[in-house]
C-alpha cells in the first residue's frame, strides 16, 4: 500500500466516507455490459447453484440448479447460460475497422467494439475461470455428451478469465476491485472484497457514516453476500430444506413445481440485492471521466476478442489445461510488460496517481523560468535542434545529472538533466536539454518547447514502447523444461578393475 493510499484510508475513516484516489476513470465501461452474479454450493468445488444474468438493470434472468450435485442439471445450467452469453458475444461481431501494421505495409481488421463481463468481486472471476475449465473440454458426442454450446461457452469463459489477469484490461471486471482502484475506504483490503460494504463507504445512506453503513452491510439479513459463496445461515435455514423438498417431490409433478418455485424465490432473494448494487456501482464509475489512455487499452481488448473469435471460427482447439515452459515464460513476460505499462499510463493520465511517484522521488513538479527554444547543437556531424529550459522546483530531485526525464504533457519528448543547482528557500534549479517531439527541422514548432511560466511535471517513468523478449522455440527448449528429449549416448563397459567391495574380509563387514 502506498503512502497516499494509506493516508486516504485514514482520512476516509475520519470523515466517514470514502476518499477519491483518482481523478479520472482508469478502465473502460461498455454501454451494454453483461452482468453476471453467480452463487455456488458450499462444500462442492465450483458447483453452480444459481446465477442472475443480464445486460440491463431490468433484464435480469435467473438460472438455478435445483440439485447442484447432479451432473446433468449442472450441464443443463451451463447450456442455459450459454444461451445468454454466446448471443451477447455474437452481437459484437459486426462491423470491423482496418488497423495498419508493420509500419503501414499491411493491415489487419478488428471489431469496432467488444463485450464486457462484470461480476461483483474477484470470487466471481474465479468462478468463471473454474467453470470454463470444467466445460471447455466436454464433448457433444460419445460418453456423457453435453449440449454443443457448453464447450464453446467454456472456451469463452476461459478467454475472459485470462484477460482478467492482464493489467489494464477491461474485458472482465470485478466491481469491488474497480471501485477501490478509484476510491479508498476506511476498512481493510479483505473487507473491500464485500461489495455492499464498499458501496456503504462510497455512498452511505443519509444519517450514517461509511463505517456504520459497512457494518449494516455485514448483516446477511439486510445484505446477502455478493457471491459466489452463500451465507451459512441461509444454507442451513432456507437452502438445505428447499433442496431436500425438491428432491423428495421428484415423482410428484405438482409438488416438484411448488418446491422449485420456493427454491427459485429464495435464490432470487439472495441475488437481487447484489444485482442492484452492481448497477449502482457501475453508475458511480460512469460518472468519472475516462483517462486519455483508456481507449488504447480497450483497443487491446478488442484485438484479443477479434483474435479469439477468429481462432474459434477457424476450428482451433480449446486452451490447454496448463502452459508449457516456453508458453508460461511468454505469458509471464507479457503480463510483466503490461503491468509496467499500465502503471506508467495511469500516472500519466492522473495527477493523483503521479503524486505517489513524486513522494518516492520518481517525479517532481516545477515552474519553467528560462527557455532557449532555438538552441542548436553543432558539435556533431550535423547540427541538431537541442533546446534547453530551466525548471525551478521546491520538491526533492532524486535524479542524477545525465538522467533522462519525461513529461506527461509531451510523452514523446526526452529531457536530459544537464545541471542541478540548489537555490534559496529550499528550491532546486534543474537545467534540461530537450530532444524529440519537435520535428526534424532546426526550428521548434509552437507548443513543442515548454514556455516560461509553464508548470511542468517531469518523471523517470517512460510510456515508450517496450520491446518483447526473445524466447526459444519448443524444439530448442531443453528437455528439462518440456523440450524434446535428448538422446543419451551409451557408454562402453569400463575396464575390469579391483572389486568395489571389501576384499577377503568378513561378508558382514560394512563399507568404510
Amino acid at each position: 500500500m502506498s503512502t497516499l493510499r494509506a493516508l486516504a484510508k485514514a482520512q476516509a475513516l475520519a470523515a466517514g466516507v470514502a476518499q477519491p484516489v483518482a481523478t479520472v476513470r482508469h478502465l473502460h465501461l461498455s454501454d451494454r455490459p453483461l452482468v453476471l452474479v453467480p452463487l455456488t454450493m458450499a462444500g462442492e468445488a465450483n458447483a453452480p447453484l444459481a446465477a442472475l444474468v443480464g445486460d440491463a438493470p431490468d433484464a435480469a434472468r435467473l438460472l438455478i440448479v435445483p440439485q447442484p450435485r447432479n451432473r446433468d442439471q449442472r450441464f443443463a445450467f451451463a447450456a442455459e447460460l450459454a444461451g445468454i452469453v454466446l448471443p451477447y458475444l455474437d452481437s459484437f461481431r459486426g462491423d470491423t475497422e482496418a488497423v495498419a501494421v508493420d509500419r503501414g505495409r499491411d493491415v489487419r481488421h478488428r471489431y469496432l467494439d467488444a463485450p464486457q463481463l462484470v461480476v461483483p468481486n474477484p470470487g466471481g472471476v474465479t468462478f468463471l475461470r473454474l467453470f470454463g475449465r470444467s466445460t471447455r473440454f466436454r464433448r457433444a458426442d460419445g460418453d456423457y455428451p453435453v449440449h454443443p454450446a457448453v464447450p464453446l461457452l467454456g472456451r469463452w469463459l476461459t478467454f475472459f478469465a485470462e484477460r482478467a489477469e492482464q493489467p489494464g484490461s477491461s474485458a472482465l471486471l470485478a466491481l469491488t476491485d474497480a471501485l477501490t482502484l478509484h476510491w479508498a475506504t476506511g476498512q481493510s483490503a479483505v473487507e473491500d472484497q464485500h461489495l455492499p460494504a464498499v458501496l456503504g463507504w462510497l455512498d452511505p445512506p443519509p444519517g450514517l457514516t461509511g463505517a456504520q453503513a459497512a457494518a449494516r452491510a455485514e448483516d446477511p439479513a439486510r445484505c446477502p453476500p455478493a457471491g459466489p459463496a452463500t451465507d451459512p445461515e441461509f444454507d442451513n435455514r432456507v437452502l438445505a430444506p428447499a433442496i431436500a423438498a425438491y428432491a423428495a417431490a421428484y415423482d410428484d409433478e405438482a409438488a416438484r413445481r411448488s418446491a422449485y418455485a420456493e427454491l427459485e424465490l429464495a435464490l432470487r432473494g439472495q441475488l437481487a440485492p447484489t444485482w442492484e448494487l452492481v448497477w449502482r456501482g457501475l453508475g458511480l464509475l460512469a460518472a468519472l471521466p475516462p483517462g486519455a489512455r483508456v481507449a488504447g487499452r480497450w483497443a487491446g481488448d478488442r484485438d484479443a476478442f477479434t483474435g479469439h473469435a477468429e481462432h474459434v471460427d477457424a476450428g482451433g482447439g480449446p486452451q490447454p489445461r496448463r502452459d508449457g515452459a516456453v508458453a508460461a515464460a511468454v505469458r509471464l513476460h507479457r503480463l510483466e510488460r503490461a503491468a509496467a505499462s499500465y502503471a506508467v499510463q495511469r500516472a500519466y493520465d492522473d495527477p493523483l496517481v503521479m503524486a505517489e511517484h513524486r513522494l518516492t522521488g520518481e517525479a517532481f513538479v516545477g515552474d519553467v523560468t528560462l527557455a532557449d527554444p532555438a538552441r542548436v547543437d553543432d558539435t556533431g556531424k550535423r547540427p541538431v535542434l537541442r533546446p534547453r529550459i530551466q525548471v525551478v522546483t521546491t520538491e526533492p530531485v532524486a535524479v542524477p545529472v545525465g538522467a533522462t526525464l519525461y513529461s506527461p504533457a509531451r510523452p514523446g519528448q526526452k529531457a536530459r538533466v544537464v545541471f542541478l543547482t540548489p537555490a534559496a528557500d529550499g528550491k532546486t534549479e534543474v537545467v534540461l536539454e530537450l530532444s524529440g517531439g519537435m520535428g526534424r527541422g532546426l526550428t521548434a514548432p509552437p507548443g513543442t518547447v515548454p514556455e516560461v511560466g509553464e508548470r511542468l511535471c517531469l518523471t523517470t517513468l517512460s510510456d515508450g514502447f517496450l520491446p518483447a523478449g526473445s524466447f526459444p522455440t519448443p524444439e530448442e527448449t531443453p528437455w528439462t523444461h518440456g523440450g524434446p528429449p535428448v538422446a543419451v549416448p551409451v557408454l562402453s563397459d569400463p575396464a575390469p578393475g579391483p572389486a568395489a567391495g571389501p576384499a577377503d574380509g568378513d561378508p558382514a563387514e560394512e563399507w568404510a
